[in-house]
C-alpha cells in the first residue's frame, strides 16, 4: 500500500521518536542521546540508543535500528503501511484512500487465512470437547474445578487422539496446505500430513483484540511433552505475547498477576482475579514486560514456590526494573503455585496475600540471604556486602537510604555500618563496560552485531552523522571530500545521496533516509549504526570544527594513499603527492564563513 511521500514525512515528523518509544522501552538521557534496555534482545546493560536530533535509534549490541516507523514494524510486527497508520492514528492525521500492490494484497490475505483457520480450529475444538470423544478432557477440566463458564468464557477444547482429524476438517473448509502449514496447525512432510495437536486438552492462546493467533495444549495421558505451544509464525511471537492479556487489559485492578501457566491464569480469573497473565512456555522476556508496561506500572510475581519459581522470580525482577515496571512478589507457601493455593485457601486469602506480597528489591535480599550460613560471621559479612553491593544500583540518593534502612531492619543489620559499606562498595564497583553485550535471545534478533572498523570507519561514520544532523552542512563536506573517498561502502552510499542533494539544495534527515529500506532490517541496522557516531557533547563551534577538519584529513589521506598505490602514471602520481601536501595546509571550516 503506498501513501505519498508528502503524508509519510507529516507521520513521521508529528510522531516524536523519544516519547513513542518511551512507551515500550524506559528511557533515560545520557548527552544528547536516549539509553535505554534494547526491546529487541535480552541485556542488562542499556545499549539502546535513541537520537531526538536525528529522530533515529540504533542498539550497539545487537545491531538494529531505524526510525520511528521501522520500530512500530519491528515491535508490533507490522507492514510498512500499518505502521504508517497506526503513527498517524496517534498523530489525529487522516489517511487518504490508497490501493494495495498485489504483493501487499496477497499478504494482507494470507494472514487473513491464517486467523480464519485459527478461528475455525478453536471452534473445532471447542465442540469436540462437547462431543463424546470429548469426556477425557472434560474431566480433566473439572478435577481442575473450572467451571463451565470458564472453560466457554477461555474457549477450552479438545484435539481428537487421531493425527488428522483436525486436517481433515479444515481442508473440507477450503484452506490450503501451506495456510495450514505456516500456521503451525499441521505438519506437513514426505511422510504425510499430522495435525500439530492430537489428544489434548487445548487453550486458545489470543492476542490483545482476542483473536485466536495460537495454541496451547496438555496431553492427556501419558504422553511427551506434557504441554506443547504452536511453534512461532507469522502471527505468534512467543516472547511477545501473554496468555489471558486479552482478558487482563480490561481489568480495573491497577497491576496484572503475572503467572507462569495457563491453569493458574484460569484459576484465577475464575475465581475473581481478573487482571492475572502468563508468558507462554518460556521466560519472562523484555518483549513481555514492554508489553505489560503499555497497560501497567506494576506486576506482582505469581511464581511457583519451589526453587524454580524462586529462580524465575529473580530473573523476571531486574526484566520488570529495566522496562520501568515495579515488582512485588506473592509467597505462596505452603502451595505450590497459585491454581494449587486457591483450591486449598480459597479468593480472600489470596487477596490477603497479595496485600502482603514483599517489595521485589526486599525479596531479593531475602533470596540472597538464603545462599549464606548467617552463623558464620565471614558468610554474614558476604552477605552484608552483597546486599551492600546491590544497594549501589539505586542512582537516586533517597531512594538508596529508604532501601537501605529497610534492608537493614529486615536483616538487623546495623543501618549505619551498611551505610558505609555501601559508600565503600560504589567506590570500587567498575564503570560498566561496552562490550561485550549479550548476544540476541529475542526470536525476532537474526542479526548479530557487525564488526566495525578502526579509526578510519569511525571518522567516515562521524563525519556523515554530522552531515544529516540538524547543524550539519553536507555541501560544505562535499566542497573536501568525494563520495569515492569514503572506503566503507554503507558511507560511500550515504555520501552519493546527500552530496547531489545537498548541491540542489534540498534537506534529507538521517529519518527520512530510513524510508527508503523500511523492509531491510540489515541495511536499516548499518546505517543506523553510521548515525550513531556523534561528535563529543558540549564543543564550541572552533572545536567541533578542529575534529571534524582532522576526520575530514583522514578520510582524504587514506583514499589518496590506496589511489596512490593502484596508479601507475607518474603525472597523476606527482599530483597526489600536492593534494595530499594541500589537505595538510588547507584551512577546512565547515561551521562559518
Amino acid at each position: 500500500m503506498f501513501y505519498p511521500q508528502e503524508i509519510i514525512d507529516e507521520v513521521r515528523t508529528r510522531n516524536d521518536i523519544v516519547p513513542v518509544i518511551s512507551q515500550y522501552v524506559k528511557l533515560k538521557k545520557r548527552g544528547g542521546s536516549y539509553f535505554g534496555c534494547c526491546p529487541f534482545h535480552n541485556e542488562k546493560t542499556p545499549s539502546f540508543s535513541v537520537s531526538p536530533s536525528r529522530q533515529t535509534y540504533h542498539c550497539f549490541g545487537c545491531g538494529v535500528g531505524g526510525n520511528v516507523i521501522s520500530f512500530v514494524m519491528e515491535y508490533e510486527n507490522q507492514t510498512f503501511p500499518e505502521a504508517v497508520r497506526t503513527l498517524a492514528d496517534r498523530a489525529g492525521i487522516a489517511l487518504p484512500e490508497v490501493e494495495q500492490t498485489q504483493e501487499e494484497k496477497r499478504e494482507a490475505g494470507r494472514r487473513a487465512q491464517m486467523l480464519a483457520a485459527y478461528k475455525e480450529a478453536a471452534k473445532y475444538y471447542y465442540y469436540q470437547l462437547k462431543s463424546p470423544a470429548g469426556a477425557r478432557a472434560r474431566e480433566y477440566f473439572a478435577r481442575r474445578g473450572l467451571s463451565e463458564e470458564t472453560v466457554v468464557k477461555f474457549g477450552l477444547g479438545y484435539s481428537l487422539s487421531y493425527r488428522d482429524s483436525l486436517y481433515r476438517y479444515l481442508k473440507k473448509k477450503g484452506f490450503r496446505d501451506d495456510i495450514l502449514s505456516e500456521s503451525g496447525l499441521v505438519r506437513i512432510s514426505e511422510r504425510g500430513v499430522m495435525d500439530y495437536f492430537w489428544n489434548r486438552a487445548m487453550f486458545p492462546i489470543m492476542d490483545g483484540n482476542r483473536k485466536v493467533i495460537a495454541f496451547g495444549g496438555r496431553v492427556m495421558g501419558d504422553g511427551e511433552p506434557k504441554y506443547l505451544n504452536s511453534p512461532e509464525n507469522p502471527l505468534f511471537d512467543k516472547s511477545r505475547n501473554l496468555y489471558g492479556l486479552h482478558l487482563a487489559r480490561r481489568s480495573r485492578r491497577p497491576y496484572f498477576l503475572l503467572c507462569e501457566g495457563y491453569m493458574d491464569v484460569i484459576a484465577m480469573h475464575q475465581a475473581g482475579f481478573d487482571c492475572a497473565v502468563a508468558s507462554l512456555g518460556t521466560a519472562l522476556t523484555p518483549g513481555h514486560a514492554n508489553l505489560i508496561r503499555r497497560f501497567v506500572k506494576e506486576v506482582i510475581l505469581c511464581y511457583d514456590s519451589d526453587g524454580a519459581g524462586i529462580k524465575a522470580a529473580m530473573r523476571a525482577i531486574p526484566i520488570l526494573s529495566a522496562a520501568g515496571i515495579s515488582a512485588r512478589v506473592l509467597d505462596l507457601r505452603p502451595h505450590k503455585d497459585p491454581d494449587e493455593f486457591m483450591v486449598h485457601l480459597g479468593a480472600e486469602a489470596f487477596e490477603e496475600r497479595i496485600r502482603g506480597a514483599v517489595n521485589s528489591f526486599l525479596f531479593e535480599s531475602d533470596v540472597i540471604a538464603g545462599s549464606y550460613d548467617m552463623t558464620d560471621p565471614e558468610q554474614k559479612t558476604a552477605f552484608h556486602r552483597a546486599v551492600a553491593r546491590k544497594l549501589t544500583s539505586f542512582e537516586d540518593e533517597l531512594e538508596r537510604e529508604n532501601y537501605l534502612q529497610a534492608v537493614a531492619e529486615r536483616h538487623m543489620i546495623p543501618a549505619e555500618a551498611l551505610r558505609g559499606m555501601v559508600r565503600r562498595e560504589s567506590m570500587s564497583v567498575p564503570a560498566e563496560p561496552e562490550q561485550p553485550r549479550e548476544e540476541a535471545a529475542a526470536p525476532i534478533r537474526r542479526r548479530k552485531k557487525k564488526e566495525t572498523g578502526g579509526g578510519l570507519a569511525q571518522s567516515e561514520r562521524m563525519l556523515l552523522c554530522w552531515a544529516v544532523s540538524p547543524e550539519g552542512k553536507p555541501e560544505r563536506l562535499s566542497e573536501y571530500l568525494t563520495p569515492e573517498d569514503f572506503t566503507d561502502e554503507i558511507c560511500r552510499m550515504l555520501a552519493e545521496e546527500l552530496w547531489p542533494a545537498a548541491r540542489r539544495g534540498e534537506v534529507i534527515s538521517a529519518s527520512a533516509l530510513m524510508d527508503r529500506y523500511a523492509e531491510d532490517e540489515e541495511m536499516r541496522g548499518r546505517i543506523s549504526e553510521v548515525f550513531a557516531a556523534d561528535l563529543p557533547e558540549e564543543l564550541s563551534e572552533a572545536e567541533s570544527d578542529r575534529i571534524l577538519a582532522e576526520n575530514i584529513r583522514r578520510v582524504k589521506r587514506h583514499a589518496l594513499d590506496e589511489e596512490a598505490r593502484k596508479t601507475q602514471d607518474p603525472a597523476r602520481m606527482q599530483q597526489i603527492i600536492r593534494e595530499k601536501a594541500n589537505i595538510e595546509k588547507q584551512v577546512i571550516r565547515l561551521q562559518g564563513r
